[in-house]
């Protein structure tokens, strides 16, 4: 069964592309935007992390792991990057630097694959103001009065065309639409002016003409996306908040200077509730990877919850789901165990797996809720000998499974593991001293004291107001 996943742009299931195995150059490419680093990814960010990944990992059993490149960026200067930078006072390098930091070690945690390339934004600088400057020789970005440039939306007929926008949502007008010198209220900005409020933040040389400034969020993706993977990609996927504007002007800005197709396909995972509303600091219902796990989750738990709703579907996160998803992960290790215990084993080899129907529920359109409880059926089924015990090619597909999933064997039995020891006193006096110059917002110490932590085998995880110690995994 080929791979198939609902395409929010022609809004119907469609098959991805398979790129061709006798030709060492065709990759199947896959782009999904990744954080802003200004502070710390929530949950419901992580929700669509963890779908992207079971994704990457299901796209590499089946096509092969070097037949698919994946590419998750790195949103490191912005709006709220810079005003961040501005509110604490410190370098927008230092800034974002911490908090790509904080971000992989979580997604260590959850056991997410790194991506095969994690460009920055400030990184690609050049190539997005090549872009910019192709878009204004095609008559479709503009110099405003101030010197930023804008995109114009009434150049690219397709626009809309992702979120259905109807044009008087747009607000289109053929007059200076506001403070901000557009043609229209609906342009957006390919290129912000250097403003002296940023003073001594960040500036670059702009596109021909253009004042000096920095770009605007949406070029960003598109510049990178175009110099890795190339004009055209096979997926782009997201959560579905940056459906709109995000993803329809990457579109627009893509194809206008391009001249082709920017995706081929478009998947997005849907919003990720607690306790049954959205997520807010004011609600008391707000939650980092490091919340949780300084309250005593496993991140494999968390994991394990992520993925307990279709990603198309949003998702109520409860502390109780959490309890829940430890629960489910204990039953996991059960099943694990007997099938492979040797003397539960019976004879099948070239016998196709019980199992396959779990992995067609996770080809089709990323149903994991559905694979979970099909899983703990059929394996359910097996450890009780109902239909035989488990053959070789059940074993080798439930490996598959539980690969695909980001549950394999080895991270079951760390999870449900009995609790590890103490941290040492030298361990606990240098983590009191790190979380000192945090709180005194001496961020040079507090990074140099994580990296002796992270020497002597500790990982410091931060919450609001506390903190957890966790030995590195070896």
């Amino acid at each position: 069964m080929a791979i198939r996943l609902f395409d929010s742009l022609t809004r119907s299931p469609q098959e991805l592309r398979r790129p061709d195995p006798a030709n060492p150059q065709d990759f199947f490419t896959f782009y999904n935007c990744g954080p802003t680093v200004y502070a710390p990814a929530h949950i419901g960010n992580f929700r669509t992390f963890t779908v992207n990944d079971v994704l990457r990992r299901l796209l590499e059993l089946e096509y092969g792991p070097d037949k698919v490149k994946h590419v998750r960026n790195l949103t490191d200067v912005d709006d709220r990057t810079i005003g961040q930078a501005k509110k604490e006072q410190r370098p927008l390098a230092d800034i974002t630097r911490h908090w790509t930091q904080i971000f992989h070690e979580d997604c260590r945690a959850l056991n997410l694959l790194p991506p095969h390339a994690e460009p920055t934004a400030t990184g690609y600088i050049k190539e997005q103001v090549n872009m910019i400057e192709v878009l204004m020789q095609k008559g479709c970005a503009y110099r405003a009065a101030d010197g930023s440039v804008y995109f114009k939306i009434a150049s690219f007929p397709g626009y809309g065309g992702l979120s259905r926008i109807k044009e008087r949502e747009l607000k289109v007008t053929n007059t200076v639409a506001d403070a901000d010198h557009k043609d229209s209220v609906s342009d957006f900005a390919l290129w912000k002016a250097y403003k002296p409020e940023e003073d001594g933040l960040v500036s670059w040389a702009g596109p021909d003409g253009a004042a000096a400034g920095r770009p605007g969020w949406h070029i960003e993706c598109s510049a990178m996306s175009k110099a890795i993977l190339g004009d055209t990609i096979d997926l782009h996927s997201g959560g579905i908040d940056l459906l709109f504007p995000h993803h329809e002007n990457e579109i627009a800005q893509s194809q206008c200077c391009n001249g082709t197709t920017f995706s081929r396909h478009w998947y997005h995972s849907e919003h990720l509730l607690v306790n049954g509303t959205t997520m807010s600091k004011s609600k008391g219902n707000y939650y980092t990877v490091r919340d949780l796990i300084a309250q005593g989750h496993s991140p494999l738990a968390i994991r394990y919850a992520l993925l307990a709703g279709h990603p198309r579907k949003q998702l109520n996160f409860t502390l109780e789901s959490l309890h829940a998803a430890e629960s489910a992960l204990k039953k996991l290790q059960v099943i694990v165990t007997v099938f492979h215990d040797p003397k539960y084993r019976v004879a099948g080899n070239g016998t196709p797996s019980r199992l396959t129907e779990v992995l067609d529920l996770l080809r089709d359109d990323l149903n994991t809720p559905g694979a979970l409880g099909a899983l703990f059926k059929l394996g359910h089924e097996i450890s009780c000998g109902i239909g035989g015990g488990p053959t070789n090619a059940d074993v080798a597909t439930l490996d598959q499974i539980l690969g695909v999933l980001g549950l394999e064997a080895t991270q079951l039995a760390a999870a449900n593991a009995a609790p590890k020891a103490d941290a040492p006193d030298e361990v606990k006096a240098l983590a009191a001293k790190r979380w000192a110059a945090k709180v005194a917002k001496d961020f040079a110490a507090a990074d140099a004291l994580r990296k002796e932590l992270t020497a002597v085998g500790w990982s410091m995880l931060d919450a609001k107001d506390s903190y957890k110690l966790e030995p590195l995994k070896k």
